[in-house]
Parts: structure tokens; C-alpha cells; sequence
């Protein structure tokens, strides 16, 4: 993909929308290449990016899926690992004038622009403290599965990792389902895509994001999906912005398959 957008980093920036490892075959190339790449190539945190780390330091066991050991194997895993811990939840891009919001998964209904920054910025500050063991022990699990400004502790930082790196569906007062992974075409009964929830805050913000294959791409207005199912033997692919965001191209590349869904 950086081959066919020319890529340079003195003269481009490109964002990666999570998932940067445990299911290709080269999880610590990928990484080292983005650490090399002086700020040009950057990064946000996707559900796997946390597995990682809670593998890593002994918080979750490993399933037959997963691709980590590469990683953790790596005789330079211990740099590989402090830089995905450096790494932001959400992120913005400035386009004439214009703000683009980047997450992994999605954006609560009840989250502005400013609200989702703040968030995130409360489990990146945990990430990047000593109680980073703590939280990847509490991270897992799907309670609760609503968000409101009350929590705390580790149940609100649970809420606001989910939000972020796992949300797909959701009730129509925002209640989150775990369980649900289809594409909109058979949408589970009393569920929607969390981007087509009634009276969403960032509805006028520009968020792209990824993390959900069977969606595949999504080009609208206000809305970008990106992950077209790569490790599946579908596409990567990319979007690059013109002066406005609205000036939009859809770069595809074609990848061999990495694994069986399923």
C-alpha cells in the first residue's frame, strides 16, 4: 500500500487505524516499520494492539488464533512493546479547516469531538502508568455495556476501551452488543450500526475508522470505514484526502489470505 500511494515520509503522514498486529504473519515488521518512520506513520490502538499487551505481561492467555509470539519473541519486543504502549485511542488530522476523528471501532452516541479525545486520553494515561498490569487484568469483559458519566474506576475505563476498540452494534439508547459481528444486511433484531443511532453528538464529525470486516467499506459524508477484510483475502485499503475532506480517494490492494474466517 505505501508503495502504491508513493508514500514519502518527508512529504506525507499516514494514520493506521488499529489492528496492527495478531493476524498477519509479520506482526513485529509492521510494528518495527511504523517506530522507523520518524512520526510519518501513525498509529492508534485497536482491541488486538491491547491483547498484545495484556499477553505480554501475563494478563490473558493466548487462543490458536493468535499471531503474538512473533512479537514477543523478537529480540527488540521489549522497545516493540513501549512503543504500542505510547500510542493514542483516538486521534485528529487537520484538513482545511476541517477535523477528522479517527478511532478503532466507534464513537458513543452520547461523545462529542472533545468528549472522545478526553476519554480516550483517560486509559492512554493508564496505559502509560504503573497501573497498566491492573487494567489489562480489569480490561476484559462486556459490563457494563452503557456508558455514563458517573463510572469510575476500572469499569469506566472497561466502558470507554470497548467503546473505542470493540463497539460494532448497539441498542438504540446506546447499550452496547459484544456478541453481534454480521455485516449491516442481516443486522441482528432491535440493533443498529452505533454510527446510524438517532441523535448522535459527533454525527457532524468526520470519524473514520475500522475493526469491522463484514461491514466492509463505507464512504459517506460524515463516515469513513476502512477495514475491507485484508487478513481474510480481501483488500487493504487506504483513503487520501485532498484540500477538503470531502476530496476523497479509495486506494484498494489486493492481499493473499492469512487466515480461515471463522
Amino acid at each position: 500500500m505505501l508503495a502504491k500511494i508513493d508514500f514519502s515520509p518527508s512529504r506525507d503522514t499516514a494514520y493506521l487505524l488499529g489492528d496492527l498486529v495478531n493476524r498477519g504473519p509479520d506482526s513485529e515488521k509492521t510494528l518495527r516499520r511504523c517506530m522507523k518512520s520518524d512520526g510519518a506513520i501513525r498509529a492508534l490502538l485497536g482491541n488486538h494492539d491491547l491483547h498484545l499487551l495484556a499477553a505480554a505481561n501475563g494478563r490473558r492467555k493466548f487462543s490458536r488464533r493468535d499471531t503474538l509470539l512473533q512479537v514477543l519473541q523478537a529480540p527488540d519486543a521489549e522497545q516493540l512493546l513501549q512503543w504500542v504502549q505510547q500510542q493514542p485511542l483516538a486521534r485528529t488530522h487537520e484538513v482545511g479547516g476541517e477535523t477528522l476523528l479517527m478511532v478503532h471501532a466507534g464513537v458513543h452516541k452520547c461523545w462529542s469531538l472533545a468528549d472522545t479525545l478526553r476519554y480516550a486520553q483517560e486509559v492512554e494515561t493508564v496505559l502509560q502508568s504503573d497501573e497498566l498490569p491492573a487494567f489489562l487484568q480489569a480490561m476484559y469483559g462486556n459490563e457494563p455495556d452503557q456508558w455514563s458519566e458517573q463510572l469510575t474506576g476500572m469499569e469506566r475505563l472497561r466502558v470507554i476501551t470497548n467503546v473505542l476498540t470493540r463497539m460494532r452494534y448497539c441498542a438504540p439508547d446506546g447499550r452496547m452488543d459484544f456478541e453481534s459481528a454480521e455485516s449491516t444486511e442481516n443486522a441482528p433484531v432491535g440493533l443498529m450500526p452505533w454510527f446510524d443511532l438517532p441523535g448522535r453528538c459527533a454525527a457532524n464529525t468526520t470519524i473514520a475508522f475500522g475493526h469491522w470486516s463484514t461491514l466492509g467499506e463505507l464512504n459517506r459524508p460524515h463516515l469513513i470505514a476502512l477495514d475491507t477484510g485484508c487478513v481474510w483475502g480481501g483488500c487493504l485499503t487506504a483513503v487520501r484526502f485532498g484540500a477538503k475532506l470531502a476530496e476523497r480517494e479509495l486506494i484498494h490492494v489486493e492481499c493473499e489470505q492469512a487466515q480461515q474466517p471463522g
